[in-house]
């Protein structure tokens, strides 16, 4: 109860230490960790290495933005690390899981529509953001985000996990297809709200 009280005392001067901030904080520090650990893929334990601070990290996802809400602590600094620390570490598996070769071929296609997605939405939430314009997250993309991240954690597992669940890669791959699937839906919103207004704007 006392630590509950003291966090949510937070001010504005040290809310950039408060919980939900240092748990974005952890999630940026992961990425290395994953991509060290998975530049060993043949090494089984290091895939279970980095599946586990992968899952970590998943967690935090969705607690840094649950306890900020729930507890006041929102922060234009966790508003803008959050995203970044969130495709920074997609984007770092992808291409991680392209080296190793556990993602080939045809499904090399997902990976890529996932990545330039990213790049996109990037470029569009700062055009609208100096527009003062936001785009809420639907429920769609959070489904996407979910399904990715349990796409990737079946890949990082790999071969590793072949013998625990058979057929571990096909299910990884099967999982990253539809979320790159639900990644252009959703890419779709935030490029028809970018076209809007930058016809309305041009029109002013």
């Amino acid at each position: 109860m006392f630590l509950r009280a003291m966090l949510l005392s937070t001010t504005g001067a040290d809310r950039r230490l408060s919980l939900p901030n240092l748990l974005t904080y952890g999630r940026v520090v992961a990425v290395p960790l994953v991509v060290g650990c998975l530049f060993w893929p043949a090494i089984f334990a290091m895939r279970w290495v980095a599946l586990g601070i992968f899952i970590l990290a998943g967690i935090s996802d969705f607690f840094d933005g649950y306890l900020a809400r729930a507890w006041s602590q929102q922060s234009s600094l966790g508003r803008m690390l959050d995203p970044i620390a969130d495709k920074l570490l997609v984007s770092a598996v992808l291409l991680m899981l392209v080296a190793d070769r556990t993602i080939v071929s045809f499904s090399l296609w997902a990976a890529i529509i996932i990545l330039c997605r990213e790049i996109l939405v990037s470029g569009l939430r700062e055009y609208l953001a100096e527009l003062k314009v936001s785009v809420p997250v639907s429920k769609v993309a959070k489904w996407k985000t979910f399904l990715q991240l349990v796409a990737l954690g079946f890949l990082i597992a790999g071969p590793a996990g072949e013998p625990l669940i058979p057929g571990t890669i096909h299910i990884g791959l099967a999982l990253l297809w539809i979320s790159a699937l639900l990644t252009l839906y959703t890419g779709w919103d935030y490029l028809r709200a970018g076209i809007a207004h930058a016809i309305d704007e041009r029109h002013l």
